[in-house]
């Protein structure tokens, strides 16, 4: 008799000390999936460190320096030569990039041409910023989801055709066009929302319908980007054999949506928001000026002005943190579902 054929009591027990199947093989994948998410850090890091120095260099290109560019009226070359000293400019670009950068993991963005902590002048700004980005990017994630999802369930019917046609003609307009336009029929034409933001003691806005127009001026561009990135990857995934298959079932379309095409269409959806997430830090910039924001905008201008490459290169170090970190979020969702494809 075999011991498949055995009473279940009389089969023999297995080796205690024999290692389980597949224990190697789940331990190899995930020794690959620290490698490539080490991989993906190092990378990211290297390219932010890239960036940073071209900051350094452009502002070294500049004409003047922060020496002149903050002198007070009536100081003498003796004075600017004093406060050139002061600030390390008398030296090597690259040894002040390299001091710079030493000091970066710490959290020491280093010191402005003013003489102030770039991490305390940025301690305020930066986390506005983040505030109408964030909420920019939830509009826009609601918004294009909502829209794609919807032409998708009728593929080209009308709807479908609307929200194509209205994606591309919003995606070609710039934020500053649809911040104007916002002000003009919202705030100057209807007076429901303040064309301005008045920030409180504390530097942040005062009110929250400070944010309204703000956040769509932001987010309106870049939900026609993405309600095209998400119709087309659910036009993609609509030709996968799982879903001509639940189609020629009978599942209701919502279902098919849900359960069949999202899931697939997942990673595109999710990479191309992530790229949105750099456009609209990027785009806050312009769109801050226009609202006077109290965030980084009216910081790095300034910045530029004083040719203040510590405070420029300190901004655009936590904005490409940001940004880095959600780039790689999105890497692991695409790794996530490839895996589970697999």
């Amino acid at each position: 008799m075999s011991p498949a054929e055995l009473p279940r009591a009389d089969r023999p027990a297995p080796d205690a000390g024999a290692p389980e199947r597949g224990a190697p093989g789940g331990l190899a994948r995930a020794g690959s999936a620290v490698a490539r998410l080490a991989g993906l850090l190092a990378r990211r890091a290297l390219l932010l460190a890239v960036l940073l120095a071209l900051v350094f260099g452009a502002v070294e290109l500049l004409p003047g320096d922060a020496a002149d560019a903050t002198a007070e009226r009536g100081e003498s070359a003796a004075d600017i030569e004093a406060r050139r000293h002061l600030l390390g400019l008398d030296r090597p670009v690259l040894e002040r990039f390299a001091d710079w950068m030493a000091a970066l993991p710490t959290g020491d963005l280093g010191t402005s041409a003013r003489g102030e902590s770039v991490a305390t002048l940025l301690s305020t700004p930066f986390p506005n910023t983040l505030l109408l980005g964030g909420l920019a990017l939830l509009v826009t994630v609601a918004v294009s989801l909502a829209l794609g999802c919807w032409a998708a369930l009728r593929p080209g019917g009308a709807v479908d055709r609307a929200v194509s046609g209205s994606a591309t003609a919003v995606l070609a307009v710039p934020e500053f066009v649809v911040a104007v336009a916002l002000v003009l029929v919202f705030s100057q034409w209807a007076g429901w929302l303040p064309a301005v933001t008045i920030a409180d003691a504390a530097g942040t806005p005062a009110s929250w319908d400070m944010l309204v127009l703000p956040v769509f001026a932001l987010a309106i561009p870049q939900i026609g980007w993405n309600t095209r990135i998400v119709r087309a990857a659910l036009a993609d995934e609509a030709a996968a054999p799982h879903v001509e298959t639940a189609v020629i079932d009978g599942l209701p379309r919502h279902r098919v949506l849900s359960h069949h095409l999202l899931p697939g269409a997942l990673p595109a959806i999710t990479a191309g928001l992530a790229t949105s997430t750099g456009m609209l830090l990027g785009g806050a910039v312009v769109v801050e000026t226009i609202f006077n924001y109290p965030g980084v905008g009216s910081v790095l201008a300034g910045a530029v002005t004083d040719r203040d490459g510590p405070l420029i290169a300190g901004v655009v170090a936590l904005t490409g943190a940001v940004i880095s970190g959600v780039l790689l979020l999105a890497d692991l969702v695409r790794a996530k579902a490839s895996g589970g494809r697999g």
